[in-house]
């Protein structure tokens, strides 16, 4: 029985548990990950896509029941190998599968409350997936690919790093227990490198911050407001940047996040407050 306290909605549609892993794309080589795989439903046509493929699986389930489960169902086969913990918690390049930088693939029905942090922690780190093939709340899914005009805090904080791609939609009935939500499929390849500097990704999200605390209003109140301006400093700001200082946050590209945050260090001193996107 999925247990509700750990976000537990376990897939039972095969057409889409294949759709997900053929649009993963494993292939020779590849370490694949999966997070959360329960009863197994995905994790079947994970492990036959990887032996074709001569790949290997590395399978985390924070529940001892299901790890003891998985255990047993995959005893034969040495390409796969279980780990029970909390993926928020493993530094996944002490792996031994990932210890020698590796390729790897991460593909997942990731639980509705841990679907973000565990997204970002894999974005974030130095030693990045080849892509994560991920079942998400829509809502959730939705803004990490959102485009200007939709854009939010999570939008950035993941674009920065990687292109999402909106693959499909599933239905609640297509899980056990239905969610009360639907959920959608992206697809994330991380860039080569951050679209900003390491050193510059603070101040990106102090000054996108500061913008989306006043979600609705006009970036020359919310900058204002939010990093101890005057509106004529960022009427200023955002002139020399090309952006026009009444529109609202939503609607601005990575790009110009990018050129507004350049200016704002060199014009008022940017510090390097750490500022983590919500």
């Amino acid at each position: 029985m999925p247990r509700r306290r750990l976000g537990q909605h376990f897939l039972h549609d095969n057409s889409v548990a294949r759709r997900i892993v053929n649009a993963a794309d494993i292939s020779v080589g590849d370490v694949v990950i999966e997070i959360g795989p329960g009863n197994g439903a995905l994790t079947h046509h994970i492990v036959d896509a990887a032996s074709f493929a001569g790949s290997s699986v590395v399978l985390v389930e924070i529940d001892p029941k299901y790890a003891v489960m998985m255990e047993d169902k995959f005893a034969s086969n040495p390409d796969v190998r279980v780990v029970c913990a909390d993926a928020r918690d493993i530094d996944f390049e002490d792996l031994p599968e990932l210890s020698k930088g590796n390729r790897y693939k991460v593909v997942a029905n990731l639980p509705y409350y841990a679907g973000t942090p565990i997204v970002r922690s894999f974005l974030e780190r130095e030693h990045k997936p080849e892509s994560m093939t991920v079942m998400l709340q829509r809502e959730v899914a939705r803004d990490m690919c959102a485009t200007p005009g939709k854009m939010s805090l999570l939008s950035i904080a993941v674009q920065i790093y990687a292109e999402p791609k909106k693959l499909f939609d599933v239905p609640p009935a297509a899980f056990r227990p239905p969610p009360k939500v639907h959920s959608t499929v992206i697809k994330l390849v991380p860039q080569s490198e951050p679209l900003v500097a390491l050193d510059e990704i603070d101040n990106l999200f102090k000054v996108a911050r500061s913008a989306f605390l006043g979600r609705r209003k006009q970036l020359h109140n919310s900058l204002a407001n939010g990093l101890g301006l005057t509106t004529d400093e960022v009427k200023e700001m955002t002139a020399a940047v090309g952006i026009d200082s009444e529109r609202r946050p939503a609607t601005l590209g990575i790009d110009e996040w990018i050129a507004l945050t350049h200016h704002w260090r060199n014009a008022h001193q940017g510090d390097k407050t750490e500022i983590v996107a919500g």
